[in-house]
């Protein structure tokens, strides 16, 4: 059997904390999907596809309180538009023409895409690869068991999982302030959203504040590998 690339295998190793928190995260999720009226089958095939935490809270909330689902998909994919700005900046480390670059780019979550960046601006894909896999195992295994396991779990917030999610973009965050120019950009973007939270809607912060740290962040980015 061939050997894994070192790349990956790092990834690996270093994804699994944050595989455990997407694992704990999920199991809040599973949950709220079985308390909105999801299957647990829906709710493990939502997370099988869509993989995104923030999105399917905001779907599962709206159809949850009754909303349809063209909100539910809009709300969604402005959550995720984020990772437009991320996978601009991942795109040249990437082999391949656009439509396997595009496939290739479907592995990227926050965590992954933060940690996979190196000091000469280019990302290692393999590491973001094995980074991004076993938090795909955290995300799909945790809402398996929110959403078998809701009754006996009870309130997810009564057992503090509502706290998880900051925590862990936080966590994300440090990495990202290993030197100057870093936290010149995570500063510009918080400052960014923070403003916008009063005046917008709820996904339009979060993609204003990655398009202005990316703007920061553009001198040591998006070299090719």
């Amino acid at each position: 059997m061939a050997e894994a690339p070192a790349g990956w295998r790092d990834g690996l190793r270093a994804g699994l904390p944050f595989a455990a928190a997407s694992g704990v995260l999920a199991v809040s999720f599973g949950v709220v999907a079985d308390e909105a009226g999801f299957s647990p089958l829906a709710a493990i095939v939502m997370s099988a596809i869509v993989y995104a935490g923030a999105a399917q809270f905001a779907a599962v909330g709206i159809l949850g309180a009754g909303g349809g689902p063209g909100a539910a998909v809009a709300a969604a994919a402005l959550m995720n538009s984020r990772f437009l700005p991320m996978g601009i900046a991942f795109g040249p480390s990437l082999p391949g023409g656009p439509l396997f670059r595009a496939v290739q780019g479907q592995a990227v979550v926050d965590s992954s895409w933060a940690m996979a960046l190196r000091p000469e601006g280019r990302f290692d894909r393999r590491y973001l690869f094995g980074h991004s896999a076993v938090q795909y195992v955290g995300w799909v295994g945790g809402t398996a068991i929110g959403a078998f396991g809701g009754t006996l779990i009870g309130d997810p917030r009564a057992l503090g999982f509502d706290a998880i999610y900051p925590a862990f973009f936080v966590a994300i965050l440090f990495g990202e302030l290993r030197d100057r120019q870093g936290a010149l950009a995570a500063a510009a973007g918080a400052l960014v959203a923070l403003a916008l939270v009063p005046w917008t809607p709820g996904g339009v912060p979060v993609l204003a504040a990655s398009v202005v740290a990316l703007a920061g962040l553009s001198p040591r980015m998006g070299r090719p590998a």
